[in-house]
């Protein structure tokens, strides 16, 4: 049995990380764990591309595109939707989530959800350091981790 553990991956590659402004307080801080992160990892600046769109709605379109290029080996998408009084909040999230997923499927390339869909302001701080853990320096240890695997299933 081989058991690959990737928590101290030493590979580098193209990612892009997009994420929303849309509550920017909080996508700041995940966009700013990822690249923590992936420094740690031994990222350097030119191997990680930072594009900002307007909310998460907009991450798929973004992401696709991302993808359509083949510049990147790994994708993380980034956001922060609160549920609000009204029912926007279920189908702003089935239609980042539903993109996201497909455009991995249909790009073979990971795409990191790191999108955060919370019932309120606090439980998002939370997962921004918080008693959740920093859900950005999560998505980029997903992306590690996924581009390893990928690499080991074809190329091993």
């Amino acid at each position: 049995m081989k058991i690959c553990d990737f928590s101290k991956s030493n590979i580098q590659f193209p990612v892009a990380i997009v994420v929303s402004r849309f509550n920017e307080m909080i996508t700041k801080a995940l966009c700013d764990g990822a690249i923590t992160r992936l420094k740690e990892f031994g990222f350097h600046d030119d191997q990680i591309t930072v594009v900002w769109v307007p909310g998460a709605v907009e991450i798929p379109l973004i992401t696709k595109k991302l993808a359509q290029t083949k510049k990147y080996e790994a994708i993380i998408t980034l956001g922060a939707v609160i549920q609000g009084d009204t029912r926007h909040f279920d189908y702003v999230c089935k239609q980042v989530s539903d993109g996201c997923a497909a455009i991995a499927l249909n790009y073979d390339i990971p795409v990191i959800f790191g999108v955060l869909t919370t019932d309120n302001l606090e439980q998002a701080q939370e997962r921004i350091g918080g008693k959740h853990g920093h859900k950005g320096k999560e998505a980029a240890e997903t992306a590690v981790e996924m581009v390893s695997l990928l690499r080991e299933i074809t190329h091993p």
